[in-house]
Parts: C-alpha cells; sequence; structure tokens
C-alpha cells in the first residue's frame, strides 16, 4: 500500500487541529450521552471507580491477602498497583473495541461530503481519555488519604501518557478504517484486549516473570505505559525519558501509518456502506 508522502500528511494533521473545536464538543456529547437518562448522570463516571477501587481492596488486599512483591509492606499496595494497570489497560480496551464501528455507526457523516470523518478515531480516544483521567485522580485521593503524601512525581504522568495516545490513535484510525471492510474486527478486538490484559502487567510486575520472557513483554505496547504510570504516581519516581522518548518515536510512526492508511481507505467508504 502506497502511503500519502509528508506534505499531503501534514495537512492531514493540520486539518485535525482546525477542526479542535467540533472534536471538543463531540468528544463532550459523547460523554455525556453515555449517562442520558440514568439518574446519577455524570456522576457515574467518578462513582464506578471508587466503587471498583474499594472492591479491589477489600478483594485482593483484604480477602486473598495478596502481596504485589515480596518486599511489599503495605497491604493495600497490590489494589493500587492493579487498579493503574486496569487504567492503562482499559484506556486501550475501550479505545479499540469502539474503533472499528466508529464509521460504520455513523454511515451518515459519511454521505457528507465535507465532515471530517478521521475525527471520530479521536472524538472516541478524548472520550476514552475522560474516563481514565477521573479514575487516575481517585487513584491520587486515594493514595494521598491512605500514605498522607502526594508524591510530586505524578506531575509527569501527562508525559507518561502522551506517546501512549499517540500510539492508540494511529492503531484507531487504522481499525476504524478496516472496520468498514472487514466487519469481524469489531468482535475480534473484544478477544485481543481481553488476551493483552493477560500479557501485560496489570496483574503481576514484570521483574515476578522468568528472564525469558522479559524481552517478549518489553514490546508489548502497554508494558512500558504501565510500569511508567506507577513509577511516577505511587513509587514516587521519574519516568525513564529515554525509553519514553523511544516510544514516542514509535508511536509518531504508528499514527502517521494510521492516518495515513484511514485516508487511503476512506475512498471506498461510501460504496461499501
Amino acid at each position: 500500500m502506497h502511503f500519502p508522502l509528508d506534505s499531503t500528511l501534514s495537512t492531514q494533521f493540520s486539518a485535525l487541529w482546525r477542526h479542535r473545536q467540533l472534536i471538543a464538543r463531540m468528544a463532550w456529547r459523547d460523554i455525556l450521552g453515555r449517562y442520558r437518562g440514568s439518574a446519577g448522570g455524570l456522576a457515574w463516571s467518578l462513582f464506578t471507580p471508587i466503587l471498583m477501587l474499594a472492591v479491589y481492596t477489600v478483594v485482593f488486599s483484604g480477602i486473598f491477602k495478596a502481596r504485589w512483591s515480596a518486599d511489599s509492606t503495605s497491604p493495600l499496595d497490590y489494589a493500587l498497583q492493579l487498579f493503574v494497570g486496569l487504567i492503562i489497560h482499559g484506556l486501550a480496551a475501550e479505545c479499540l473495541n469502539r474503533a472499528p464501528g466508529l464509521v460504520v455507526g455513523n454511515v451518515s457523516y459519511v454521505k457528507r461530503v465535507l465532515f471530517p470523518l478521521d475525527t471520530l478515531p479521536v472524538v472516541n480516544l478524548l472520550s476514552a481519555l475522560f474516563h481514565a483521567a477521573i479514575s487516575l485522580v481517585v487513584l491520587l485521593l486515594f493514595f494521598a488519604v491512605l500514605e498522607h503524601r502526594l508524591p510530586l512525581t505524578a506531575l509527569w504522568l501527562p508525559v507518561v501518557i502522551l506517546p501512549y495516545l499517540l500510539m492508540l490513535a494511529g492503531i484507531s484510525w487504522l481499525l476504524a478504517a478496516l472496520g468498514v471492510y472487514l466487519r469481524d474486527i469489531s468482535q475480534l478486538m473484544g478477544l485481543v484486549t481481553m488476551v493483552l490484559m493477560f500479557l501485560s502487567p496489570v496483574f503481576y510486575p514484570v521483574s515476578n516473570l522468568p528472564a525469558r520472557f522479559h524481552a517478549f513483554f518489553q514490546i508489548n505496547p502497554l508494558t512500558l505505559i504501565i510500569e511508567q504510570a506507577r513509577a511516577v504516581t505511587l513509587q514516587g519516581r521519574a519516568p525513564d525519558l529515554a525509553a519514553l522518548g523511544l516510544y514516542l518515536l514509535v508511536a509518531a510512526v504508528v499514527a502517521w501509518a494510521g492516518l495515513a492508511a484511514f485516508h487511503k481507505m476512506k475512498k471506498g467508504f461510501a460504496d461499501v456502506l
């Protein structure tokens, strides 16, 4: 497949920036739409992570007495480490599971010649980011109450998350386009994200795995982000900027390829739908 040259692609990224107000409005509408008709409304976005963190704490730290590592002293440490991993994985799962149906589910937009279809994956990403951000706030508040302090290294979170968002955007563009032609992708992604959860350091640290598996896990795009998010939020350590810089470079290539593929395949959307 031949992708557009840099000049064309830079124009497409510039167009996304020009549509930033449209993207923001659609993302907010998508967020509110999930709670439309419910009595709690938007409050559910805050209540749900609080409830889930409470459940993880009671089940894993209270009932199973799980310990994140041999030198872990806090009985609540496992629940906190698990919650960080689930937030990062949940962000990917929400984006990737919904991406294949974004164009298919908005056929009316396809018929509108002037509507920027490439904004749909970005809207989906921002909506997922909103819920992940609420969960991270709950995590930090719980940690602050528990430890009577809040690590300043948590300010590094945007630096950790930004390359991850770029990676998810690129994959979402590709899946949104492929979902028009291959409808089975929507079913497949549910399985992929579930398997990805168990092949990522969500329930366990990489250090607990045999050394022969470490290289495999480092290839996983979730591994670095999960570990760095834990480092800055729970461990009070600065992020590995060299590793994140390399990740950003790879994510930029993925975003470039994903957007290029989307625009290449977009030409046939109207014929298929």
